[in-house]
């Protein structure tokens, strides 16, 4: 078989799996417990891949190989800003909120946020939920995107058939099987990831000779400030373009998709060891594509958009039908976010916004709400286009800055009054998406570091010992 043959006929037998796993979900499926967070019955393995898998996908494989590529040796500060993020999440976070939600019977991260708050708790809910889908939206466009971008320049068809192609997988297994199949399907695809970051870069790596050979050629292909470990900045920029950076990390506790696998996970033992798994992940991933972006830059002649470097360096190490098979599974890794938080997104209209927690159209609603959200994305896709990597962080910055802080604050005392966690959420969100608007500086660090820092400080003042 040639190459597009090959990536074609991979893809196919790939969906067909997911499918089928959707439909093996479905049985299991008759709650919205059931649905939003399966039951809790979360195995470590399954949390910890799906988890990373749902964090990350086309962020981190396309978005921070691209990054490597046009930053140079400065965005190795990547690597401690996302690996500080898990470590926080599962190191402090994991255990704790996994007892919270079983003690408090909370399916959702906004049943968490929005607890104990007397008369404020219907207006942080509503307030949660609108700050869910309006990230989401932006977030799975992202998704689309990326998906609908490689489908297009592997088989030669248009953009929006890609795109359309790409939804309509992601929304059938989704329908189908709720959390059941989004778990066990970004555990597959998470799995494939981490292969990927690990051929890749030893393929690379040997393609330019080893470190040291790479860390050479760099010299040449990279100008002067890209060589340097904080890029073209210096003095207190310098240090605001890292701690910007590293405010990438610490979003991490206030991403709904993510935090509600915590919540999901069996027992104790099942947190200790998911934590080694999603860290050790983590760490593969995140160097895998610094290095995949590194020598991408040495391997290729200029590229006009950077964050195919990962896919054209492939192209050009392997063989037509290995590097077809390697396509097919990273496609299917970058739709792996997607599902999450289409699934997050309904869960914040149907289940948060519903009195009747067990009502069986409750189910039936979730899942129309998935079509509507998956649709908008979809038309955002194709009619707004923006780079991944940015589209991805601001909502990941909003979401952080609007949830984390009161996480945190909730998990350190009894409770925090409402009047203070509707303030905190309303605050952190809102002020990171009047920054957004604003020319970026060096690391975003204003983006990403005051709207969390006015947000836990408005928690912590309403905090109950």
């Amino acid at each position: 078989m040639d190459y597009t043959t090959t990536v074609l006929v991979t893809l196919i037998v790939y969906k067909i799996v997911l499918i089928g796993i959707g439909f093996y979900a479905n049985k299991k499926t008759s709650s919205t417990e059931d649905y939003f967070i399966g039951g809790r019955g979360l195995g470590p393995w399954v949390a910890a891949i799906s988890s990373a898998a749902s964090a990350s996908s086309a962020w981190t494989l396309l978005g921070v190989s691209g990054a490597a590529y046009a930053m140079g040796l400065s965005a190795i500060w990547l690597v401690p800003a996302v690996l500080g993020g898990y470590i926080i999440n599962w190191v402090w976070i994991a255990p704790r909120i996994q007892q919270k939600a079983k003690t408090e019977n909370a399916v959702t991260l906004t049943d968490v946020l929005a607890n104990n708050s007397g008369s404020f708790k219907k207006p942080i809910i509503w307030f949660c939920s609108f700050c869910i889908v309006f990230c989401f939206t932006f977030y799975v466009a992202a998704q689309f995107q990326a998906a609908g971008t490689t489908f297009a320049s592997t088989f030669n068809v248009s953009m929006t058939s890609s795109i359309v192609m790409g939804t309509t997988i992601i929304l059938i297994y989704t329908l189908l099987g709720g959390f059941w199949a989004v778990s066990i399907t970004d555990t597959l695809q998470g799995l494939l990831m981490a292969l990927a970051s690990l051929v890749l870069p030893v393929a690379g790596l040997i393609a330019v000779g080893g470190f040291a050979n790479l860390f050479e050629q760099m010299q040449q292909v990279f100008d002067v400030t890209q060589m340097q470990i904080t890029g073209p900045h210096s003095g207190l920029v310098a240090i605001a373009f890292v701690v910007g950076l590293m405010g990438i990390g610490i979003a991490q506790p206030g991403q709904p998709h993510v935090v509600n696998r915590m919540m999901a996970l069996r027992d104790e033992k099942s947190v200790r060891q998911a934590k080694i798994i999603a860290i050790g992940w983590a760490a593969i991933v995140i160097v895998g594509m610094m290095i995949v972006g590194w020598c991408a830059k040495v391997l290729l002649t200029e590229l006009v958009d950077k964050e195919q470097a990962l896919l054209a360096v492939t192209n050009q190490l392997f063989p037509p039908v290995v590097a077809g098979v390697i396509i097919a599974a990273i496609l299917s890794a970058i739709m792996s976010t997607a599902d999450s938080q289409l699934l997050v997104s309904a869960s914040a209209m149907s289940y948060d916004l519903l009195d009747k927690k067990d009502d069986k159209k409750s189910l039936n609603y979730s899942r129309l709400t998935v079509v509507a959200i998956c649709i908008i994305s979809m038309l955002l896709a194709l009619y707004a286009p923006e780079d991944i990597f940015s589209r991805v962080l601001f909502a990941w910055n909003a979401l952080g800055a609007a949830f984390g802080p009161l996480l945190i604050v909730k998990l350190v005392s009894k409770s925090v009054n409402g009047k203070h966690a509707f303030a905190a959420i309303v605050v952190g969100f809102s002020l990171s998406v009047i920054l957004s608007l604003f020319p970026s500086p060096p690391g975003d660090y204003l983006e990403r570091l005051v709207p969390f820092a006015l947000s836990f400080s408005i928690a912590w003042l309403g905090r109950s010992k």
